[in-house]
């Protein structure tokens, strides 16, 4: 906790109101496994318990999105299919929603315990920094995906302090690049 080394990644809304693209990401598919559920039947799916409690802290919500017919050119070359779809994001959420869905004693034991005091209440000066092997992990997923992809989240994307750039922050710590996650996560951290 010394490093403030504990943030992972979501998106958020644009505080300013922008229109037009925010970043740009890749898409993928994967086998649903008790991810989603139909409760109702009505092919109207919503995040499983079992998917909530792994990405407990944010707010599961199914997006609208773009695809791109090519990922290796600059993105004002890039040109949007027009395929419109929708997909599952992580987004920013509260302290306040992880406290009404999960409760106070949750919160305490998954964060309280180690004196984190709050998920999503640190100022923009507090310090926060990514925890290493899972940044590493998103660099890298990244990178495979082209360079329109790289550069959008190198430049896109920014820490708590809402200034600075991942690019700037691996300038300053490459180190992160050789952090490799602990063992029982390398294959989910492995980029």
């Amino acid at each position: 906790m010394t490093s403030k080394e504990i943030c992972s990644l979501c998106a958020e809304l644009d505080a300013d109101g922008g229109e037009g693209p925010g970043f740009v990401c890749s898409i993928f598919e994967v086998p649903n496994n008790g991810m989603m559920e139909d409760p109702d039947g009505t092919g109207m799916f919503v995040p499983s318990r079992a998917f909530l409690e792994r990405e407990e802290e944010f707010d599961i919500s199914l997006v609208p999105f773009e695809e791109s017919d090519d990922c290796s050119s600059p993105v004002d070359a890039v040109g949007i299919s027009g395929k419109k779809r929708e997909g599952v994001l992580c987004l920013r959420s509260s302290d306040e929603a992880y406290i009404t869905r999960w409760g106070n004693d949750r919160f305490e034991k998954h964060y309280g315990q180690y004196g984190i005091e709050t998920i999503w209440g640190w100022s923009h000066d507090s310090g926060i920094r990514p925890c290493g092997p899972y940044l590493r992990h998103c660099v890298l997923a990244a990178e495979k995906m082209g360079k329109v992809c790289i550069d959008s989240f190198l430049d896109e994307t920014f820490l708590a302090d809402r200034k600075t750039t991942v690019r700037k922050y691996l300038e300053k710590h490459p180190e992160v690049m050789e952090k490799l996650p602990p063992p029982h996560l390398a294959v989910r951290y492995g980029g």
